[in-house]
């Protein structure tokens, strides 16, 4: 499996308060990322996995959905999450 609790508490460690914080927006950013890429790079070998690619688009919305709610409260933190997980926003 390529989601382990090591690499889910590495995570949470690196982007949120600390590896047990699995509520910051900041970690749940980070984890969304790291599932969407690893999604990513199934749907560019497995062209016609629709199942997979609907996963794939709302997950992309959960993740959107937080950076705005980060953005509207607190947008140091949102610059910050954006920078470090080099996305464009």
């Amino acid at each position: 499996m390529y989601l382990t609790s090591e690499v889910k508490s590495e995570l949470f460690a690196k982007h949120g308060k600390s590896a047990k914080d699995t509520g910051s927006a900041e970690g749940q950013i980070a984890l969304f990322t790291f599932r969407i890429n690893h999604l990513t790079g199934h749907l560019r070998k497995n062209i016609h996995d629709y199942n997979t690619e609907r996963s794939l688009v709302m997950l992309v919305g959960k993740r959107k959905a937080l950076l705005n709610y980060l953005k509207k409260t607190d947008i140091t933190r949102y610059r910050a999450i954006i920078a470090e997980l080099g996305l464009r926003k």
